[in-house]
C-alpha cells in the first residue's frame, strides 16, 4: 500500500510540474534579453517573447562530475555571466546552455 500511496504522489507531483512547465514550439525563434542573478545559483532570465524564467542552476552544478563545470560552484565565478546575441554563456563559451532547456526550465 505504501508503495501504490508513493507511486501516486510521484504522478501527481510529475503532473503538476508539466502543468507549470512552458514549452517552446520548434519552429519558435527565442533569444534571451537579459539575465539578472538572483541568489546562490539562480538567475532570472528574460526571453525575448516576454517569457520570464528563474532558474536554479546549482542541481547541475553539484551532479556534475566534469571538474570544468564545477569550477562554476565558486559564486564569484557563477555570477559572472554575460548574455550576448541572445545566449547565456560564462567566460569563452566555458559553460552554456541550449535556449530551449532555459525557457522550458529543463536543465
Amino acid at each position: 500500500m505504501d508503495r501504490l500511496l508513493r507511486a501516486s504522489q510521484t504522478n501527481r507531483a510529475a503532473e503538476n510540474h508539466a502543468e507549470n512547465q512552458v514549452r517552446l514550439s520548434e519552429d519558435a525563434v527565442v533569444d534571451i534579453v537579459r539575465a539578472e542573478y538572483i541568489s546562490g545559483y539562480r538567475l532570472k532570465l528574460y526571453f525575448s517573447d516576454g517569457v520570464e524564467q528563474v532558474i536554479d542552476f546549482e542541481p547541475f552544478l553539484r551532479q556534475s562530475n566534469n571538474p570544468m563545470i564545477r569550477a562554476y560552484l565558486d559564486p564569484k565565478r557563477f555570477a559572472n555571466f554575460t548574455v550576448e546575441q541572445g545566449d547565456l554563456i560564462w567566460d569563452d563559451y566555458d559553460l552554456c546552455f541550449p535556449i530551449a532547456d532555459l525557457y522550458e526550465n529543463s536543465i
